[in-house]
């Protein structure tokens, strides 16, 4: 099993783990409320968890541009 963080912006890969048995608490997901998770968290037929998160250069653009934040995806 992996479980796979990803941009939700540009999708690029930000990280991934690999092990045979992980714990949501292991990872925190226990912590989400239930529409944080829905949006944030997706199980793949595989067993594979991909987890919803935002890679160094988005942040920046966001950052720069806060009024990106009003947009599902502001990358061209």
């Amino acid at each position: 099993m992996a479980v796979v963080y990803s941009c939700r912006y540009c999708g690029n890969t930000v990280g991934e783990i690999q092990e045979p048995v992980v714990e949501e608490q292991q990872l925190g997901l226990d912590r989400l409320t239930n529409e944080e998770r829905l949006e944030m968290v997706e199980y793949n037929g595989n067993g594979d968890i991909e987890i919803k998160t935002i890679c160094e250069h988005c942040h920046e653009a966001l950052n720069r541009n806060p009024e990106y934040h009003e947009l599902d995806n502001f990358l061209q």
